[in-house]
């Protein structure tokens, strides 16, 4: 069933104990993921994004320390498995069957010493089909639907037989190759020519239609979010900063952070010859370690309120509900009429 909710974050917390002290990779994070729709996570490099994806498959280092709640309804009338509290067989069954990843670097995902056809067809051969001329059939079914070239030679080739995009869709085959019900592409398309790119970003959007997958797609890029997403939610330092349906965050942005990312696209509409140079983010991500109380990106903000945004804790607000999704935003200045924003406003 369409917008049916299959998996819900509440409160994930991933932090690591170190010797200077504990990092905060994600500190409180909260979403559902919908059946058939795509939640984009945006935000800068260290904010979160990637750390989120590994914890809904439990692919954690053993110095991470999680807390929270990741409910995956498995199945039709059983009650949701909490994917950090699981055990192992079960997650087994999960991974993969259930949700599938695409990497950011395949050469990292890929083993070098085995054919890209063998590590398809493990997966296949543990979640689909146990016979393996049927699961070889399947992973080069696989293979043509991302528009593998001469998938029947393909399928006995290693990684660095492949080019980027090859193995890129290599990938993106072992994903879909069982058929998940949630696919996690995190920057798939990184490091690859805009040509490519493109394709990359059309067949996930075929894949999802075709077998009605929800998709969490993870990027630093406004624009990709702006053509794949449904929903979108902002991440700075470890939490959601702002969470909307994907026309609400582009044209009712509410948090300084989202308009500073908005402010920094390039405008294509600009009357020719305009030489209007983008905007940068003043400052650097923090180190999210021993931070101070207070507003993660209270030291590159524009509209911070002295006294308060560097000694409260910031919720995230309700702004009301649009296109179905409610629009909720962590920032004491978006909730506040301009006339309370005191020095250092806008």
């Amino acid at each position: 069933m369409k917008d049916k909710v299959i998996l819900k974050v509440e409160d994930l917390k991933v932090h690591f104990h170190l010797d200077e002290g504990i990092l905060k990779a994600v500190d409180g994070v909260s979403f559902d993921i919908r059946q058939g729709r795509t939640l984009g996570i945006v935000g800068e490099s260290g904010c979160g994004k990637s750390v989120t994806s590994f914890a809904m498959l439990r692919l954690l280092p053993d110095t991470a320390k999680f807390s929270g709640n990741i409910a995956y309804d498995a199945e039709e009338g059983r009650e949701p498995v909490n994917i950090l509290e699981t055990s192992d067989q079960k997650l087994r069954s999960i991974r993969g069957g259930g949700i599938a990843m695409i990497f950011q670097e395949p050469m990292k995902a890929f083993s070098p010493v085995h054919t890209i056809g063998d590590q398809i067809g493990e997966a296949v051969m543990l979640h689909v089909e146990p016979n393996p001329e049927k699961a070889r059939e399947i992973v080069l079914d696989a293979l043509r639907k991302v528009g593998m070239s001469n998938p029947e030679q393909r399928i006995g080739e290693y990684t660095h037989q492949l080019s980027g995009g090859m193995r890129q869709r290599a990938l993106i085959a072992m994903s879909i190759a069982c058929r998940p019900r949630i696919l996690i592409a995190d920057e798939p398309t990184t490091a690859l020519d805009v040509t490519v790119q493109a394709q990359v970003l059309d067949l996930i959007s075929e894949l999802k239609e075709d077998f009605g997958s929800a998709v969490i797609f993870i990027t630093h890029d406004l624009g990709v979010i702006a053509e794949m997403s449904d929903e979108v939610a902002v991440m700075y330092l470890g939490k959601v900063v702002e969470y909307a349906d994907v026309d609400t965050l582009f044209h009712d942005t509410k948090h300084p952070y989202t308009k500073a990312l908005m402010r920094s696209m390039p405008d294509f509409q600009g009357e020719s010859g305009d030489n209007k140079q983008l905007e940068t983010i003043e400052g650097t991500v923090p180190y999210p370690m021993n931070l101070p109380p207070g507003c993660g990106f209270y030291s590159r903000c524009r509209q911070r309120i002295e006294g308060r945004c560097n000694i409260e804790e910031i919720p995230l607000t309700d702004m009301g509900e649009k296109n179905g999704v409610k629009h909720l935003v962590r920032c004491l200045s978006a909730t506040i009429t301009d006339e309370k924003i005191g020095e250092g406003g806008e």
